[in-house]
């Protein structure tokens, strides 16, 4: 299986002045002005002092933004595990994730696997979701109960489990009953391959990647 994309999705935040936790997301920045954000759900390109849906840019930093949502100043940085501030929200109703190239091409974010986080990497030849044993362990998945099958990997023909994740969530993303491979080795992300990645419709446009959850 091959390593092939970074995928950056940030934190999501909310507004305690909301019913609902309003979602804020960084997926890229163009130089040190502008942030390209998905709010409650919707691309938007900020500069810096804009203020788009209660949501102002104040500064972009390296892989970070600092923004201001309800008098409160946050920061959101690229491959963060989702946070929430106040609201009453946090269930995952939104339907895209933006997907921005980052150093050397790969696509990197965290996420959660059955409530617990992880850092994933896009693998668009990888047929399921990927993970390494001891990931599997640390998620309380009971790989040992999967069907045995072989798995093709860059170091050869293993052994492997197959067996199906309750869920998967990206930002405020939630996929359900998401195929997956255990295999023994020891890997530094887990693979997001197509058992999440055929759920959505895939657009590229430029340096920037939009998945669109299907109905």
């Amino acid at each position: 299986m091959k390593l092939s994309s970074r995928l950056i999705v940030a934190l999501a935040i909310a507004a305690p002045a909301l019913l609902h936790a309003q979602s804020v997301s960084m997926a890229g920045s163009i130089g040190d002005s502008k942030a390209l954000l998905m709010i409650n759900g919707a691309p938007h390109t900020l500069a810096v002092g804009a203020t788009v849906k209660g949501v102002t840019l104040r500064r972009v930093m390296p892989g970070q933004a600092e923004v201001e949502i309800a008098g409160k100043t946050l920061v959101v940085a690229m491959g963060g595990a989702p946070a929430s501030v106040g609201g009453g929200g946090g269930g995952a109703t939104g339907r895209e994730i933006l997907i921005a190239a980052g150093p050397g091409g790969h696509f990197v974010t965290s996420g959660r696997i059955n409530g617990k986080t992880v850092q994933f990497m896009v693998d668009t030849g990888a047929t399921s979701v990927a993970i390494g044993r001891g990931d599997a362990e640390r998620l309380g998945i009971d790989w040992k109960s999967g069907q045995r099958s072989l798995s093709q990997t860059a170091a050869g023909v293993v052994v492997s489990h197959s067996v199906s994740l309750t869920s998967v969530r990206i930002g405020d993303v939630e996929v359900f009953g998401v195929a997956a491979t255990i295999v023994p080795a020891e890997m530094p992300f887990v693979l997001l391959g197509n058992s999440f990645l055929g759920r959505f419709t895939m657009r590229r446009d430029a340096n920037v990647m939009k998945l669109e959850k299907r109905d």
